[in-house]
């Protein structure tokens, strides 16, 4: 199995890229869109020079409680910047989204509880709600990893979409907010 077909396997179809954007974003923003992937592992990145954000992160079944996840996150936080990921909120009918979120936040993730995020995916047309999770150094504001969400959605999610979809995505103050809380 190639690392694309990993991923659609794992993720909703609401949140997987198409495998050309994936690529054209490896070939084209090959600076800061990065893929790293082993046997039991495929991880999707944005690094800018402030914060890295986790496109995608995957570990398969048979390497889960290895460590695995843990130290990929561990080569991320060397960098010593700001980590944000987005993540299904908890389905209690889907055991796998309350121990993800359990893995998230023992790895020293935070809720971003000020940000609302809600796309409407382009494959399917409905509307799904995520949940964005970070990890900072230096305790970043949520008001500050707001704007490197938003950033992120205008320079990856949203990149060159009509080419790829035939339509775009809506635009980031439509799909992310933040509430002074």
């Amino acid at each position: 199995m190639n690392w694309y077909e990993k991923l659609s396997e794992y993720f909703p179809i609401e949140e997987m890229k198409s495998q050309e954007h994936m690529e054209t974003l490896l070939r084209e923003k090959s600076d800061i869109y990065h893929k790293e992937e082993g046997p039991n592992h495929v991880m999707m990145y944005v690094e800018t020079p402030d914060f890295c954000f986790i496109d995608y992160l995957f570990v398969s079944k048979a390497a889960r409680g290895e460590g695995l996840g843990h130290q990929l996150l561990e080569n991320m936080k060397v960098k010593n910047k700001p980590i944000i990921l987005e993540v299904e909120p908890i389905d209690y009918d889907d055991s796998d989204t309350e121990k993800r979120l359990r893995f998230y936040k023992r790895e020293g993730f935070t809720h971003a509880k000020s940000i609302g995020y809600k796309r409407k995916s382009l494959a399917t047309n409905k509307y799904n709600e995520l949940e964005i999770l970070f990890w900072s150094p230096d305790n970043a504001s949520e008001h500050s990893i707001f704007n490197q969400m938003k950033h992120t959605y205008e320079m990856i999610h949203t990149y060159k979409d009509e080419e790829f979809y035939g339509k775009s995505y809506e635009p980031v103050d439509t799909v992310l907010k933040y509430e002074n809380k």
